[in-house]
């Protein structure tokens, strides 16, 4: 398989060019030119990449690359990235917001294949664009249930907030490191938030606005997208994917 077929392929699955990121989205690093098995994984590491070497991987595609707002020295971590990357000859692919906000591969999208939950719509506006999903439970749900549902799906022990009803009816899901909006998800009048990884400044605001807040973990709420991405590049090109599962405590 030709490598610009799969990363064409990629650009349009999944509209990079559709979205204003801090991050560069596509294809970041080429190989010689032909593709015969793609590892996945959330993180463009050193790890990653000798993982994937290891495993006789020609392509790896991530959820968080090597590039990064402006220009910077390839030094340092890059320079040891890129060095691997080049002498293993390993295309790199790396798709951030377009990943997060894909209506059917993204991570947070397939929080209704993965975690069972009915999503009811587009939640959490990132520079006009609705990046997260809402839940709407018909009956109420538990509390425990949510974080119970989280831990045997994700693999994680979530961390709670329990400042709001013990019984959940409407929640947002954001992956990652959206705690930045949880003032969306109280302007919604949601009974709880989850995304990723918790931060100080938003511990007080949710306590005093009396709203749960449910952290899954940054990496695991972010293997989603990079599963269901694996998925289809095995289906579409009959191509060997392997998913390269590298937690990082957060």
């Amino acid at each position: 398989m030709q490598l610009l077929t799969v990363s064409s392929f990629l650009d349009e699955q999944l509209r990079i060019t559709d979205f204003e990121d801090a991050g560069l989205n596509g294809l970041q690093v080429a190989n010689s030119g032909s593709v015969t098995k793609i590892a996945t994984a959330v993180d463009a590491s050193v790890e990653s990449i000798l993982k994937a070497a290891a495993l006789k991987a020609d392509m790896l595609f991530v959820h968080h690359g090597l590039f990064w707002g402006k220009p910077v020295p390839v030094t340092g971590a890059l320079y040891k990235r890129m060095a691997l990357l080049m002498r293993h000859d390993m295309a790199l692919y790396a798709a951030h917001l377009p990943l997060d906000q894909h209506p059917v591969l993204g991570n947070n999208a397939q929080i209704e294949h993965v975690l069972g939950w009915p999503v009811s719509g587009d939640f959490g506006d990132h520079h006009g664009k609705a990046i997260g999903k809402e839940v709407e439970f018909r009956d109420e749900v538990p509390l425990t249930e949510l974080v119970d549902r989280l831990r045997e799906r994700l693999g994680v022990e979530p961390d709670v907030w329990a400042f709001g009803p013990d019984r959940i009816k409407r929640l947002g899901y954001i992956s990652g490191g959206a705690l930045t909006m949880l003032q969306q998800a109280i302007d919604a009048g949601l009974d709880a938030f989850i995304t990723g990884e918790p931060a100080h400044a938003a511990y007080w605001n949710a306590r005093e606005e009396e709203i749960t807040v449910i952290f899954a973990g940054h990496y695991a709420t972010e293997t989603l997208g990079v599963k269901a991405v694996a998925d289809l590049l095995r289906q579409t090109f009959d191509i060997e994917t392997v998913f390269l599962d590298l937690p990082t405590g957060y």
